[in-house]
């Protein structure tokens, strides 16, 4: 039987986008030899960018109110990829719907971070396929906003930036502070001064920029692995790499976007981002559903299942020369010894500030073992960032998610807290205890997943990873429908597992993960568990609770404020010994290290070695 017609005209489609993806990337300048960039990666990288553009063709942009450019700039661009390019520049050049708004600008929009992030692609790019009067008139505009600072003007009538907010700038380009938002706005004044020749606002932003970046290498990203906002300040820093022409900013840019992509080569796996993370959307726990991912992944790939439904923003990307370094792409494929414990640290969100460099906030553990992904915080998840997460391998799916938290929103899994959570990790064991009276806890697993209770532990076998649950002064009281029912629009594979505390005193679990090669099979891996773990809770009261493993042990003390007690396999843990940013828990220095403040970050995956500097 031959190809059905839509078959044979997708695959056509499919190869005439690459055609013009080979002659787009003939354009730019290709710098991915020095990064071990292989002719194989290289193709892979052009068939999912291909892929990208195909599924992106034909789009409906949108409109350019207020910022809506944040995404029906990128679809159009996209869309320009594809082949429909009369269409794309007759959108990219219509007068702005705020035209009337920027009249200071002659009519074009350079106030929200999102909608400047795009104009530079569009100016810079672009920009030779615009009208030509339409390009005179952006640079002219260039020249207006920058002439001074523009976060020192203001309008005469203050601005309200959204309704009842409190992010109101009353200034010339956005005045937002996120980390991403940041970058976005500091990289477009940069190249719009570069661009337009005013010096002295270009070195104020170098400046800004220098910091910013040199605070990566010192003490890591107040936006810490975001699974929505790292694409966002990836695609920021990736317009300064493409288009500044001073060569100290550009290497600024490399060393910002190295540090960018090793930090989500470390949570991204098999399409998926694992965790600990900041600012936790709690949609992103399935294969390709973070934002994060549509950029990492384009690079990265190493899933069975395909993007449906890509990124417009990965525009940026395949436009871009960068690539990153070969060992970065081995770590994000886990391609290194297994298994091995990380003991990192995350800053203080707002690190700019005077003395937020003097200490983490958050301190992570992260083990890798050959099936699996398990983070966690010592202060577990609240606000708005994750403390735990497991990923686990699964052949069709990519990942199946595993979440622990208290609380009692499932669609907030990721993020939910009733407060007063302490964890502890060692290895593959973990101790959670909560000190709230019945405490609620609920688990995030898939509906594919095996349930088992033995003496009073709740066993999870899933494809080749298995968990073994043991409730410290908790109730499990199984899978709640109206729980899972609460998550079904987004995860209608997944399910919620509730339990419930049982004393005034602490209440939590220990856990214990096994696969194969540490526990044999999943009868052997029940059976270890029964015979050999153990917890005690003879110093419950004071709040302390051991938990001996098949191999190895971990104990926790939970203290009201602070960090809590640890001891790790015996060892009492040293939270001042826990400030590197990326740290092995036997010293080494592979697969990653970078040290509290060292500014100079170390790689090994894959037979690759890469460092990368700037103190």
């Amino acid at each position: 039987m031959g190809c059905p017609m839509s078959v044979i005209k997708s695959h056509l489609k499919l190869a005439a986008v690459l055609c013009s993806l080979f002659l787009l990337s003939s354009c730019t300048r290709f710098e991915a030899e020095s990064q071990q960039w292989t002719p194989q990666m290289e193709a892979d990288w052009k068939q999912r960018s291909a892929e990208a553009i195909a599924k992106g063709a034909g789009s409906n942009y949108g409109n350019t109110a207020f910022e809506n450019e944040k995404k029906s700039y990128p679809k159009a661009m996209i869309d320009f990829l594809a082949g429909n390019r009369e269409k794309a520049i007759a959108f990219l050049t219509a007068p702005d719907a705020d035209a009337s708004r920027n009249s200071h600008t002659l009519g074009i929009d350079f106030y929200s971070s999102f909608t400047l992030k795009n104009q530079i692609r569009k100016y810079f790019y672009f920009g030779k396929y615009l009208d030509n009067s339409y390009r005179l008139r952006m640079k002219e505009a260039m020249r207006i906003l920058t002439e001074v600072d523009p976060l020192t003007r203001h309008f005469p009538q203050p601005r309200q930036f959204w309704e009842q907010s409190k992010d109101n700038c009353n200034t010339w380009v956005d005045c937002r502070n996120t980390d991403n938002l940041k970058a976005m706005r500091n990289v477009a004044v940069y190249l719009f001064a570069e661009e337009a020749g005013n010096e002295q606002t270009r070195l104020i932003y170098k400046q800004k920029l220098q910091r910013d970046i040199r605070t990566l290498y010192q003490i890591g990203q107040g936006e810490w692995d975001s699974e929505n906002y790292l694409g966002h300040t990836i695609t920021a820093y990736i317009n300064l790499y493409d288009f500044a022409l001073d060569p100290e900013v550009k290497s600024l840019a490399k060393n910002a976007l190295d540090w960018l992509f090793t930090s989500g080569a470390l949570k991204y796996w098999r399409g998926a981002f694992g965790g600990p993370s900041k600012r936790d959307s709690s949609k992103g726990n399935c294969v390709w559903c973070s934002l994060a991912t549509h950029e990492l992944g384009l690079y990265f790939g190493d899933s069975p299942i395909t993007n449906s439904k890509p990124s417009p923003d990965v525009v940026h990307l395949i436009t871009s020369s960068y690539r990153p370094p070969a060992a970065v792409v081995a770590l994000a494929r886990k391609d290194f010894p297994k298994p091995v414990e990380l003991l990192n640290s995350k800053p203080t969100y707002e690190n700019w500030k005077p003395g937020s460099d003097d200490a983490p906030q958050f301190h992570e553990t992260l083990y890798f073992g050959n099936t699996f992904q398990l983070g966690t915080l010592a202060k577990g998840s609240g606000g708005d960032w994750n403390g735990f997460k497991l990923m686990a391998y699964n052949q069709q799916r990519g990942v199946d998610y595993f979440i622990a938290a208290t609380g009692y929103d499932p669609t907030k899994i990721s993020t939910s807290s009733i407060g007063g959570d302490n964890v502890a990790q060692y290895r593959n064991l973990v101790i959670w205890l909560n000190n709230k009276p019945q405490a609620n806890f609920q688990f995030f697993l898939p509906k594919s997943s095996l349930l088992e209770t033995i003496n009073g532990v709740t066993f999870i076998r899933c494809s080749k990873t298995w968990l073994a649950l043991t409730p410290i002064n908790l109730t499990v009281e199984g899978i709640n429908t109206k729980a899972t029912q609460k998550i079904k629009e987004h995860y209608p594979s997944d399910q919620i597992l509730t339990a419930t505390g049982t004393r005034g005193t602490v209440s939590g679990f220990a856990l214990e993960v096994g696969e194969e090669l540490s526990h044999g099979n999943w009868e052997e891996f029940k059976q270890s568990v029964i015979k050999k773990s153990r917890v005690s809770l003879n110093q419950i009261n004071s709040g302390i609770v051991e938990y001996q493993g098949v191999a190895g042990k971990v104990k926790l003390q939970h203290t009201g404020t602070g960090l809590p007690k640890v001891w790790r396999n015996g060892q009492y843990h040293n939270w001042k010994n826990h400030y590197a940013v990326y740290q092995s828990d036997s010293g080494t220095l592979a697969p990653i290290y970078l040290g509290w403040k060292s500014g100079k970050l170390l790689l090994e995956a894959g037979g690759h070695k890469f460092q990368s500097q700037l103190k």
